[in-house]
């Protein structure tokens, strides 16, 4: 089996980061692929950068098309989630539905924890359907940039914040790509599960792919055909032709 684990963003720390979370994670005889953007966000931050990420991530996506059995989203904020699983042929996975979808089978409620503002998190969980099993969606004063450059200092802002969280939550997903990792390396010294995106993500990608359910065929999800574009990378233009 052949998971690409594709990055959002155009850091390539962060790409190698959940590419280890990854085969850490992976069943024996899984293999995981990461890839890069070529162009967009050095990270994801706002709201303008997360629609810039979207077309290189469906573009990096595209040249991947009929390779691989299922792709993960390494990136919090499911950057161009509903369009990739469109346009792709196989399972397309978002990091941060992943570990929520996730935690609802651990326990009654789960708390979010990221880097940076919360506001768009809570609006993901949302989107995602979930709000009324997140107890609390959390953001630390902490960039990526910052959490690579000091994973120890990161850390353990990351588990104080996540022992304080244990008051209204079960578990606790750990929504950042830069934090990918992380969460297994806290494990032992957290009172609650915390869950890690990418772990989940490939998880539910081996399953989805053996699972072997066909592409839909009708409504909203079927692929696009006969689609026209101008500027597009050839891979990306194919699949809104349907090629």
């Amino acid at each position: 089996m052949r998971i690409l684990v594709a990055n959002a963003n155009t850091t390539q720390a962060i790409t190698a980061a959940c590419v280890a979370a990854a085969q850490a994670a992976a069943a024996p005889g899984t293999e995981i692929i990461g890839a890069t953007p070529a162009f967009g966000p050095a990270v994801i931050s706002t709201r303008a950068e997360n629609a810039i990420a979207a077309h290189a991530l469906l573009a990096t996506l595209a040249e991947y098309a009929g390779t691989i059995d299922a792709a993960v989203l390494a990136v919090s904020h499911d950057t161009a989630l509903e369009a990739a699983r469109q346009l792709m042929p196989c399972p397309v996975i978002g990091m941060t539905e992943a570990a929520c979808l996730t935690a609802c089978l651990v326990g009654g409620q789960f708390g979010v924890l990221t880097l940076g503002q919360a506001g768009p998190y809570e609006e993901l969980v949302a989107r995602h359907g979930l709000t009324a099993r997140c107890g609390q969606v959390l953001g630390l004063p902490l960039t990526p940039q910052q959490a690579i450059a000091n994973p120890d200092g990161a850390a353990g802002q990351v588990l104080a914040a996540a022992e304080a969280m244990a008051a209204r939550c079960d578990s606790v997903v750990l929504a950042g790509a830069a934090l990918a990792g992380m969460a297994a390396a806290l494990q032992p010294r957290a009172a609650l599960p915390l869950l890690d995106g990418i772990a989940c993500a490939v998880k539910l990608a081996e399953a989805l792919a053996a699972l072997r359910l066909p592409k839909p065929r009708s409504g909203s999800y079927a692929a696009p055909e006969g689609r026209a574009a101008l500027g597009l990378s050839p891979a990306l233009a194919a699949l809104l032709r349907g090629a």
